[in-house]
């Protein structure tokens, strides 16, 4: 008869749990029917070891090292271990809890009197259990575990960008070696004019203007030399900082920018990228752990049902300590009444993060569906470019030819010869960072794309298929 005053509020309390409402579907960036840069090749699976396309042992050991030694992947994993204890402790309300205690006492009278001294054994068991009436403690357990899927995708996203990140700097270093070699090669070939310009100015066939002139373009090629010598060391110096190691430990072999494959690869459907992306599987996680934190906030507004027995005895023999023991059977249901406005504050914070997630996923889906554009866009542009430039080259080799030809025989002047020198010199370097424009363009492409990875490693088919972005 002591509850019938607690059933109204109950009652109460239960209809408004029943009646709260859903959030509506939200409406999420639509997907492009096509990509707009998108190149004729077929589109085919990706395998998780991209990097291999290339044709590089050396930069398959550079990623394979990466991965095993960068400490920002190290700590990712760690991360994960971190969300897969706080989901098992996320997990542990749902589940019964039992306490057992002994424990032994002396007592006496400081006078002396024998009556009241004594030993006292004590022993129990309690167990305590909190009916999940509202889904609060599911709630947090889901948000947990949907909080570890999100620590995984993580990983893998920064995986992905490790990965692109070593590709990317390796041909960096590389095509800075490669141009590097070309300005010594053509350091090498304005130090040869330049003997030639001294021979004819010391036989009185050329004038002093035109030797300074030429002792200027070597001075510049030196110039040039240098500078590009500090642009791969600082080049290396990224590299070993992405592998996790010294610049000292740093072993690279000279190798051809020539000699690396192009690869082939077509970018798909734009409706398939959700499932290659671990960086969109990571932000709808965090989204759906929102609506999970959302529904055990205001799951904590209503009343809560806590169960409890006990059972245990005490003697002033340890043998008897259960040989007459007590059980109590015990039934608590608390509600909030007057808390000053803290758990509404709580469910407030909780829908107003969930909305800042939802801003973040349609934020990821958009720069995803951007990111692939433009590595489209770069890999076309680029392989017009070098196509091009590569023309472009072969016509300066032959007017340099010609024009040192000519100068030597007399039938030239030394400004023609230094015009053709300028030109050609541009159109190597040139030619050199197109190639390498255009290999890096591919490892964009790659990491637009997800490197490898699919959503099926974590989600059920079903669950990939209900991906919610609009078609």
């Amino acid at each position: 008869m002591a509850m019938k005053p607690a059933l109204p509020l109950l009652l109460l309390l239960a209809l408004a749990a029943c009646s709260r409402h859903q959030p509506a579907p939200d409406e999420l960036p639509e997907t492009p029917a096509q990509w707009r840069h998108a190149n004729a090749l077929p589109a085919q699976e990706i395998d998780s070891t991209w990097w291999r396309a290339f044709g590089s042992d050396e930069l398959d050991r550079l990623v394979a090292q990466s991965f095993a030694q960068s400490p920002d992947l190290a700590a990712a994993v760690a991360r994960v271990r971190q969300a897969e204890a706080s989901a098992r402790l996320a997990g542990a309300p749902l589940l019964p809890r039992l306490d057992g205690n002994l424990g032994a006492s002396r007592a006496g009278r400081l006078g002396g009197d024998a009556d009241t001294a004594g030993n006292r054994y004590e022993g129990g068991l309690a167990a305590s259990y909190e009916v999940d009436l509202w889904g609060r403690l599911r709630a947090g357990r889901d948000s947990a575990e949907l909080a570890l899927r999100a620590s995984r995708f993580d990983r893998d996203a920064l995986h992905v960008t490790l990965g692109a990140g070593v590709a990317n700097t390796w041909l960096q270093t590389v095509g800075l070696g490669e141009r590097r070699r070309i300005a010594e090669l053509n350091l090498a070939n304005a130090e040869r004019v330049l003997a030639t310009v001294e021979a004819r100015w010391r036989a009185g066939a050329a004038i002093a203007l035109e030797l300074a002139q030429q002792r200027g373009v070597v001075a510049t090629q030196r110039r040039l030399l240098a500078d590009l010598g500090q642009q791969l060391e600082d080049s290396r110096t990224a590299l070993a900082l992405l592998l996790g190691a010294s610049v000292t430990e740093l072993r690279m072999h000279a190798a051809d920018l020539d000699a690396l494959r192009v690869p082939s690869l077509g970018a798909g459907l734009p409706s398939e990228l959700l499932g290659r992306r671990p960086d969109l599987a990571r932000a709808e996680a965090n989204l759906a752990a929102a609506d999970a934190d959302v529904e055990a906030a205001r799951a904590a507004l209503l009343p809560r049902l806590d169960l409890t027995a006990r059972a245990g005895g005490g003697s002033g023999s340890l043998s008897r300590v259960f040989a007459d023991p007590v059980y109590s059977l015990a039934a608590a249901l608390a509600a909030p009444i007057f808390d000053g406005g803290r758990l509404a504050a709580d469910r407030d914070i909780a829908i107003a993060r969930r909305e800042e997630l939802l801003a973040d996923y349609r934020g990821a889906i958009v720069t995803a569906f951007a990111d692939v554009e433009t590595a489209l866009n770069a890999l076309a542009g680029s392989a017009a470019k070098l196509a091009a430039q590569r023309e472009a080259l072969a016509q300066a080799e032959l007017a340099f030819r010609l024009a040192e030809s000519r100068y030597r025989a007399g039938a030239e002047t030394l400004l023609t010869l230094l015009d053709a020198q300028r030109t050609l010199y541009a159109a190597q370097d040139e030619a050199a960072q197109l190639q390498l424009e255009r290999l890096q363009a591919s490892v964009g492409l790659y990491r637009a794309l997800g490197g490898g990875w699919r959503a099926e490693q974590w989600l059920g088919r079903q669950e990939v298929e209900e991906l919610p972005v609009r078609q």
